[in-house]
């Protein structure tokens, strides 16, 4: 860890199975991640790569979910990097996280190849938007990268047949596509609107390497119980909460349960 321990909080994910540390005042994971991780159609033995994986929630839930698999993360900022590993270690699971950018990966890393590929990139194009102030968490929702790159550099570290999977803003569909279909086949859509008669707001693309399967649109997956927010508290939906409580997949479609 690379700072005072005061400047840290260590929550809990997946109802108590995961304890991350992350900063205070810094990004701080939510359930992006968390949705991200349990999409993956990934099984033990398999390798798995999370590019820009922050302090490591996506694929340390992936860890959990999937026991045998195996992990490895490209982290920019050497701080989240050293959390990412202080993650993986005192939760009892291997992680190999790496320092650096993604478009000047590490030899090693550049050297690998991986059966599943995540990403959760920034979200906002800071030409329209207000940066942040503190420098971690511009970082991580700040698009500085452009999203063509990330796919771009997903794809490279796919193995022949592996997959890209990318949660990003619903209003960027236009872009991930135009990127996947540059690098990737069998590419998927899955909308995750946050209630019934509402528009996504989020979803997870992902693409094969080497598919030649048809794009499909799948229907949207529902976050919240009901079609407003009516009373304080938590209104996930029965399948969203066993994913955020229990560790389950969201799978795209049946062929992945």
């Amino acid at each position: 860890m690379t700072g005072p321990e005061s400047d840290c909080t260590c929550n809990a994910f997946l109802g108590g199975a995961l304890h991350i540390w992350q900063p205070k005042s810094g990004y701080r994971a939510g359930v992006d991640p968390v949705l991200l991780a349990a999409s993956v159609p990934a099984k033990a033995g398999e390798t798995l790569l999370d590019i820009g994986c922050g302090v490591g929630v996506a694929a340390l839930c992936a860890g959990r979910r999937v026991p045998g698999l195996s992990l490895t993360g490209l982290e920019l900022q050497p701080d989240y990097a050293d959390l990412a590993r202080r993650n993986g270690q005192e939760n009892g699971i291997p992680f190999d996280v790496h320092t650096g950018d993604l478009t000047a990966m590490p030899p090693a890393l550049k050297a690998q190849q991986f059966d599943h590929v995540i990403a959760n990139p920034p979200y906002y194009d800071r030409t329209a938007s207000t940066p942040a102030q503190d420098r971690g968490r511009e970082t991580a929702l700040g698009e500085d990268t452009p999203l063509s790159d990330w796919v771009r550099h997903a794809a490279k570290r796919a193995a022949p047949g592996g997959s890209v999977t990318l949660i990003h803003r619903a209003e960027r569909l236009p872009d991930l596509l135009t990127a996947f279909q540059a690098h990737l086949g069998s590419i998927e859509a899955l909308p995750l609107a946050p209630r019934q008669a509402r528009p996504a707001r989020l979803l997870l693309v992902r693409g094969k390497k080497g598919g030649r399967a048809d794009f499909c649109l799948h229907p949207p997956w529902i976050l919240h119980n009901g079609t407003r927010h009516e009373a304080d508290g938590e209104s996930y939906t029965k399948p969203t909460a066993c994913i955020l409580r229990d560790g389950a997949a969201l799978p795209f479609s049946q062929a992945d349960t």
